[in-house]
């Protein structure tokens, strides 16, 4: 489901590089009564926010995909329409998990055999273009890459003895975009879904290795009120 023509694209990029923004929250813990992607930030939707980080001409993307549930498509269009969004990119219905939605958006770049495809949290706003630019250029050395963060608190693993400590340093909390060699990734999406499956690097790691790439802590995924104060005040401080 187009919403407008393909983006810009530099015929001297190589190799084409792609994004599959997924949105699939209901808000249930923001308990703001719709889809936390549609809350206002700074009197936009915050997908809006995310879907303008990757159009920035800078990351010379050839496509954007955004996957939706089935019943917020009617509000996304709506929503380009009040909101004057001309930013190029297709429109996918998503499926019920978000395994299954990422594979529906892979889906709609079946007509591009080669290429690199970013997986982005549609609720991750504050993404900056250098992780994005980050992400792209380790996948394209290594195959498969995301952003990560070093842990700021203390990590305890629990068991039926208690509790242990953990070194911090070899911990990393997982961000977004994760980004591969979109081969790759079909590959890793033809396996069937496991409960193990908790982002696209651990649906990849079985085929090949996850290059870690430095992550961004104002990359928030906005999931709760706190959150969205947050990334508010970190908008107006730039």
């Amino acid at each position: 489901m187009p919403v407008s023509s393909s983006l810009p694209h530099s015929i001297t990029s190589s190799p084409p590089r792609f994004a599959i923004l997924v949105a699939g929250g209901s808000g249930t813990r923001m308990g703001a009564g719709q889809p936390k992607q549609f809350l206002l930030l700074r009197g936009e939707p915050v997908l809006l926010h995310t879907l303008r980080r990757f159009a920035d001409p800078a990351l010379q993307l050839a496509e954007i995909v955004l996957v939706l549930p089935a019943d917020q498509l009617e509000t996304w269009q709506y929503l380009c329409r009040a909101y004057a969004i001309d930013i190029p990119h297709t429109l996918v219905t998503g499926g019920a998990t978000r395994w299954a939605s990422v594979k529906a958006g892979l889906q709609a770049l079946q007509p591009h055999p080669q290429g690199l495809v970013a997986v982005h949290d549609g609720v991750r706003p504050l993404v900056s273009p250098a992780v994005i630019e980050r992400t792209y250029a380790a996948a394209a050395t290594h195959a498969a890459a995301a952003a990560a963060v070093l842990p700021k608190d203390s990590v305890r693993t629990l068991s039926q003895h208690g509790s242990s400590s953990l070194n911090r340093q070899r911990l990393r909390l997982m961000q977004t975009p994760q980004t591969f060699e979109i081969d790759l990734l079909r590959r890793a999406y033809t396996m069937p879904e496991l409960p193990t499956f908790t982002d696209d690097a651990t649906v990849v790691d079985d085929l090949c290795r996850v290059q870690l790439v430095e992550g961004d802590y104002r990359n928030l995924k906005i999931t709760t009120p706190e959150d969205l104060l947050l990334a508010e005040a970190l908008l107006v401080n730039g």
